[in-house]
């Protein structure tokens, strides 16, 4: 699935080259940056395996940061990590409160972020698998309200799936039923429509039942397997 893509965020440059240098070593692919709007910016456009983030930022509200990482259809189950030299047991409080799943204390060394970053493995391959896609080409038929439509998937993997169905529009929540071909069985699902253009639109899963989880997990590590 390639190299983990991290985020970190950090108006000291000391910190942010070290979090570079050490994630970089780790086989990582390290996008920096020292602003926090920037940062918001893209949580919302790209996808990340982890964000490591200071909380104190001139320009933007620390807490506020997690917030729209939550908030954002790219990145809501992406782990966060909280970098902080406030060691007060209120600003632990309110990180997990905005979503965070660690807070490191400041100052950091090579040690504490290579550890912190071998213990994250597990769940940043998860991440990765959520956004993971192969290519599906069949029928999908979703029903909004009392609308049904028909289209055709594109791709599909455990968190979404992407589709060609007119009159789908972002925000939209969507039962989908689709067909695949590894072995031939029905999927259901329920979804959101999180972005819609060029005809295209992207839904993220929100109830999927156990059963056609597993399904679509198989269906997935097949056709990664699959000889190109």
């Amino acid at each position: 699935m390639g190299s983990p893509k991290l985020l970190v965020v950090d108006e000291d440059p000391v910190s942010l080259s070290l979090m570079n240098e050490v994630f970089g070593s780790l086989k990582s692919d390290v996008c920096r940056v020292s602003d926090g709007l920037k940062a918001a910016a893209l949580v919302s456009e790209e996808r990340f395996d982890g964000i490591f983030l200071d909380i104190e930022l001139a320009d933007l509200d620390g807490f506020k940061l997690p917030q729209l990482v939550r908030q954002s259809s790219w990145n809501k189950c992406t782990p966060i990590i909280v970098l902080t030299g406030h060691e007060k047991c209120d600003t632990m409080y309110k990180s997990f409160a905005m979503g965070v799943n660690f807070v490191l204390a400041k100052p950091i060394d090579r040690q504490k972020l290579a550890s912190l970053y071998n213990a994250l493995q597990g769940r940043l391959r998860e991440n990765r698998r959520q956004y993971n896609r192969v290519p599906l080409q069949t029928e999908v038929v979703c029903t909004v309200g009392s609308k049904r439509l028909t289209g055709t998937a594109w791709n599909l993997g455990q968190g979404g799936v992407q589709l060609e169905v007119a009159g789908l529009s972002c925000g939209d929540t969507v039962q989908l039923s689709l067909r695949l071909s590894q072995p031939p069985i029905g999927v259901e699902a329920t979804g959101v429509v999180v972005w819609a253009r060029d005809d295209r639109q992207g839904i993220n899963f929100t109830r999927m039942s156990i059963e056609h989880q597993e399904i679509v997990r198989e269906f997935i590590t097949q056709i990664g397997l699959s000889p190109k």
